[in-house]
């Protein structure tokens, strides 16, 4: 086997941007650490909104030296078939096309890249083997908080790119200059405005963070994308100070990660938005991806648990997702004060250095095919 293996990456795009956003930052970091990389994708549209190179009616198109093919019937081409990579990963369980499966063999490493969860079974679960009806094996990968899982993705010298963009005073008011922001906010700002970032779904109860952020006497400017929340939320003002509301385009995931980095406060939804929270470094809410029988908040339970984050913290988060208003302007108004609030972000700081100690999830992958792919 080669030391750098070639690698297939399979999407299928079920949640709008988290799955291909996973899949866009992965394919780019592993495309870093070992060979030529392939990313097959079912949704060019989605993948054009976070990454604006992409052209949604190409079939093949190569972008940051990856190969994007759209995945539909066209790209499985019986005359000319695509040779397996020496790792096949299959994100979210979505499965290669039968085809390719047939042509696959002991040779190859195969993946089914599950989501992100602090969930304590997920250790005892990673890396585990499935036995195909073909005679291959798939591997179970899970992306995780603990040196028992596969990690956390992380490019290289990202932390330190984040360093450098928040000890520029000016970084923060050019980015948010060219989105549009007028500039009556970014004076504000420069004055001392809080500014959250907001990247929620429809269900999170945003008018009640209004109420809470209207009562702490600071003027503070709300932004999110286009189309996050339905319908249009107006300014508050109470006691002299304004809460503001203003939305912006949507950006590619670099603009993303510094619009995180320039926030005093980022509420972020899913799996990638949560990761790009962590290596902010800043106070966050998170909402998971809302599921059947509330399996979504025990994921969030698992999370809070492995968290160095305090008791009221806790509460805020659990109110958020239960959209329990009175709870989480309770807490928001006790997290706010700024003894209170400066510890928060100590310790969203410390943490996100902590966890970047660990081997990343693309350095752990490579890992693996290298153990797995002596061992067949």
């Amino acid at each position: 086997m080669p030391v750098s293996p070639s690698i297939d990456i399979f999407c299928r795009v079920i949640d709008n941007y988290g799955d291909i956003g996973v899949c866009w930052r992965l394919a780019r970091q592993l495309s870093e650490k070992a060979g030529p990389v392939r990313l097959w994708v079912d949704d060019l549209l989605s993948f054009a909104r976070i990454a604006p190179g992409v052209d949604p009616q190409a079939s093949v198109q190569t972008l940051d030296h990856i190969i994007v093919f759209r995945w539909d019937e066209a790209a499985e081409n019986p005359a000319q078939p695509h040779a397996p990579a020496d790792l096949v990963i299959e994100a979210f369980a979505c499965s290669p096309p039968e085809t390719y499966i047939t042509r696959m063999s002991p040779g190859q490493v195969w993946i089914n890249l599950e989501y992100l969860s602090a969930e304590d079974w997920v250790e005892s679960c990673h890396g585990l083997p499935s036995m195909q009806a073909n005679g291959l094996r798939k591997f179970f990968f899970f992306p995780g908080f603990t040196s028992r899982t596969g990690g956390l993705l992380r490019e290289a010298g990202l932390l330190e790119a984040r360093d450098a963009w928040q000890s520029s005073p000016n970084a923060r008011m050019e980015l948010l200059s060219g989105l549009g922001i007028e500039q009556e906010w970014l004076e504000r700002l420069r004055a001392g405005a809080m500014l959250v970032y907001v990247y929620c779904y429809p269900q999170a109860p945003l008018p009640a963070l209004i109420d809470a952020l209207s009562q702490q006497g600071r003027d503070t400017l709300i932004l999110m994308a286009q189309g996050i929340w339905p319908s249009a939320l107006p300014d508050s003002v109470s006691g002299g100070c304004t809460v503001g509301v203003r939305t912006h385009e949507f950006v590619d995931q670099a603009t993303f990660d510094r619009l995180l980095w320039s926030s005093d406060l980022n509420i972020v939804r899913g799996e990638d938005s949560l990761i790009r929270a962590i290596w902010a470094a800043r106070p966050m809410i998170w909402q998971p991806y809302l599921q059947e029988d509330d399996a979504h908040m025990d994921k969030l339970t698992a999370w809070l648990a492995r968290s160095p984050y305090p008791v009221d913290v806790h509460q805020l988060l659990t109110a958020w997702n239960r959209v329990e208003a009175g709870t989480l302007i309770e807490a928001l108004d006790r997290l706010l004060k700024p003894e209170v609030f400066s510890h928060w972000e100590t310790v969203a700081q410390d943490w996100s250095e902590r966890l970047a100690l660990e081997p990343d999830l693309a350095t752990r992958l490579v890992m693996f095919h290298a153990d797995h792919s002596q061992t067949r």
